[in-house]
C-alpha cells in the first residue's frame, strides 16, 4: 500500500470523513469531485464490478454534499429548483431529480432527500449547486435558509447489502422501501438511511451527521460485512453503464437538457410553480429535441478502461456525435458505451463510425439499459 504522502494531497481541496480509513483498506488512486477527493482505486476495476455484483462493496461518495434547504417556504424554494412535481413528495420520501436553468438545460441531477415539513437534502452529483441555490434564493422573496450542512454518505451495494444492514440495524432495516429514508443511530452515530445508490444493484446510502466519526462508522461497517464477503470498493464504471446511469459533466452538462437523455418523466410542465427553466422546457417540448441519448455496443478489442475524452461519431464521414462514457463489460463481454448524436441519426440499429485515438471501428445503436433494464434488481 502506498504512503499516504505519494498521493501529493493540499490544503485547497478537502478530505472526507472516511479518508484515513480508506487509505488504511487500500485506496491507491483519488480523483476531485465537488472539491473533495475521492477513491477511485482500490485495486483492479473488473474486480470492483464483481465484488458489487455478487457480494457487496463500501464506498465513500462523501462527495456527494447536501444542499440543506429548511425554513417556512422551504417546500416551495425546492419546486423551484426542479421541473417534477414534488407536491406528492412525503416525509421520509426520496426522488431522483433535476435542477435546470433558465435555458431548460441541466446544472445537476441529484437525490431529494425530505426529512421535515420544512427541511430537504439535495444529495448532489459534481457541480456547484449550493451557490445556485444560494443566488436563488437571494432574489426570490422566499423565507429559506440554504447551507451545506455536516453530512457526508457511504454507499453500502449490492446483494448482501441488506444483509449487513440487518447485522447493523437489525431486523426492521428490511422494511425501508426503495427510495425512502429513515433517521437512526448506529451506537451514538447519528445516520440518515436511504434505500438508494448509484449502482443499478440493490443498495443502501448511509449519510453520517458527524464528520468526527467517520473512520469509526467505516470500520463498524466493514467489521459487520466481513461475514457476507463486504469489500472496500468505488463507484463502478462497469455497472453505472451498463444500468444506463447518468454521470454528469460526461453524459450530461450545462448544454444538456432533459429531453434529450429521455427524461421526460422528470419534467411536468403542468404544475402550478413557476420553476426555473420552465418556459424553455415548453419550447424544447413543442420544437422537439436536436439531439439524443443512445446506447452503443463497440465493435472491438476489449476496451481496457473507461473513456478519457469523447470520441466522435460520424455517419457518411460526417460527425454526428460524440460517445460520453464507454467501457467493457465483463458480463456482457461487449463493449457497451452511452452517446449522444443528433436526432435524425438515433434510430435503433443504426451503425456508426467511431473514432477512438484516431483509429476508426464500427459501433451500432441498441436499446438501453443494457442490463436489467426495469431495474427489478435495485428495487427487490
Amino acid at each position: 500500500m502506498k504512503d499516504k504522502k505519494d498521493f501529493g494531497f493540499g490544503t485547497q481541496i478537502r478530505k472526507s470523513p472516511y479518508f484515513d480509513a480508506t487509505v488504511k483498506w487500500g485506496a491507491t488512486g483519488f480523483s476531485v469531485y465537488n472539491h473533495m477527493y475521492i477513491p477511485r482505486d482500490f485495486g483492479s476495476p473488473e474486480q470492483n464490478f464483481w465484488n458489487l455484483v455478487n457480494e457487496a462493496i463500501l464506498c465513500d461518495v462523501a462527495v456527494e454534499r447536501q444542499v440543506e434547504i429548511t425554513g417556512p417556504d422551504a417546500a416551495k424554494f425546492t419546486q423551484l429548483l426542479t421541473p417534477r412535481d414534488l407536491s406528492k413528495l412525503s416525509v421520509g420520501q426520496c426522488k431522483y431529480v433535476l435542477i435546470t436553468n433558465n435555458d431548460g438545460c441541466i446544472l445537476n441531477d441529484p437525490v431529494l432527500l425530505r426529512l421535515a415539513e420544512n427541511h430537504f437534502w439535495l444529495s448532489l452529483a459534481d457541480s456547484d449547486v449550493l451557490l445556485w441555490a444560494q443566488g436563488v434564493a437571494i432574489n426570490s422573496g422566499l423565507d429559506v435558509k440554504i447551507t451545506e450542512p455536516d453530512v457526508s454518505p457511504l454507499q453500502l451495494q449490492g446483494p448482501n447489502s441488506g444483509k449487513i444492514m440487518e447485522a447493523l440495524f437489525g431486523n426492521t432495516i428490511k422494511d425501508l422501501k426503495y427510495y425512502w429514508l429513515r433517521e437512526l443511530e448506529l451506537d451514538g452515530i447519528p445516520l440518515v438511511i436511504s434505500r438508494t445508490g448509484w449502482s443499478s444493484e440493490l443498495g443502501y446510502e448511509i449519510y453520517l451527521r458527524d464528520g468526527r466519526k467517520g473512520n469509526i462508522l467505516w470500520e463498524k461497517i466493514m467489521g459487520a460485512g466481513k461475514e457476507f464477503g463486504l469489500k472496500p470498493g468505488h463507484t463502478s464504471s462497469i455497472r453505472r453503464i451498463e444500468g444506463g446511469m447518468l454521470s454528469y459533466h460526461a453524459d450530461a452538462d450545462i448544454n444538456t437538457n432533459p429531453y434529450e437523455l429521455g427524461l421526460d418523466r422528470l419534467v411536468n410542465l403542468d404544475i402550478e410553480a413557476n420553476f426555473i427553466g420552465k418556459e424553455a422546457l415548453k419550447r424544447i417540448k413543442t420544437q422537439g429535441a436536436k439531439r439524443k441519448q443512445v446506447g452503443l455496443i463497440i465493435d472491438c478489442d476489449p476496451l481496457q478502461g473507461p473513456n478519457t475524452t469523447f470520441w466522435k461519431l460520424f455517419k457518411n464521414d460526417k460527425i454526428v456525435g460524440k460517445v460520453t462514457s464507454a467501457v467493457y463489460s465483463p458480463r456482457l463481454k461487449k463493449n457497451i458505451a452511452l452517446a449522444m448524436v443528433s436526432i435524425n441519426s438515433s434510430e435503433i440499429g443504426l451503425n456508426l463510425d467511431l473514432e477512438i485515438l484516431s483509429k476508426r471501428t464500427k459501433a451500432t445503436i441498441v436499446e438501453k439499459p443494457f442490463y436489467d433494464p426495469k431495474k427489478k434488481i435495485a428495487i427487490s
